[in-house]
């Protein structure tokens, strides 16, 4: 499955010493012998390209964005069929205590939305969340504080 590749490789390469820069034959040689599908790999790698090149666009982009107090985020029927009312209430509360901004929002719902899957659960969002937040400049904070409320033991809500 694509999203266990994701997690796969945020844990192994991410929440490691290991060096990032890696050969994409070698790695897709290593997901094989952890035994996952080819198929599966491509697409996995495929998503992690759109999330830097959506990073790169977000960068570059000169659109100034209302700020989430001013506006209020409208689901699209697609989105709100992957995204569950727990998922965007999740979204929401993140928002509000400032882990996500609308860009980084924005980024989270596009990757989510670029996930080949029928099942998509409230950990998956969070996982997305990390990957998101870890792969765009300038949100080392936000990264550190969601991780801090997908492993603080006390906050029994988010888990």
């Amino acid at each position: 499955m694509m999203m266990d590749i994701l997690m796969y490789l945020f844990e192994t390469y991410i929440h490691s010493d290991v060096e990032l820069q890696v050969n994409q034959d070698e790695l897709e040689e290593e997901l094989l012998r952890a035994g996952f599908h080819q198929k599966d790999i491509y697409k996995a790698l495929v998503w992690l390209e759109d999330l830097a090149a959506l990073q790169q666009s977000e960068r570059h982009s000169a659109i100034s964005v209302c700020s989430a107090a001013a506006s209020t985020r409208i689901y699209t029927n697609r989105e709100k069929a992957r995204l569950n009312m727990q998922c965007r209430g999740f979204i929401l509360f993140l928002e509000q205590v400032n882990v996500l901004t609308t860009e980084t929002r924005e980024m989270v719902i596009d990757r989510v939305m670029g996930l080949e899957t029928e099942e998509f659960e409230l950990d998956d969002l969070k996982w997305i969340v990390l990957m998101v937040l870890f792969n765009v400049p300038g949100n080392e904070n936000a990264y550190t504080l969601m991780e801090e409320l997908l492993y603080s033991k006390e906050q029994g809500i988010l888990h």
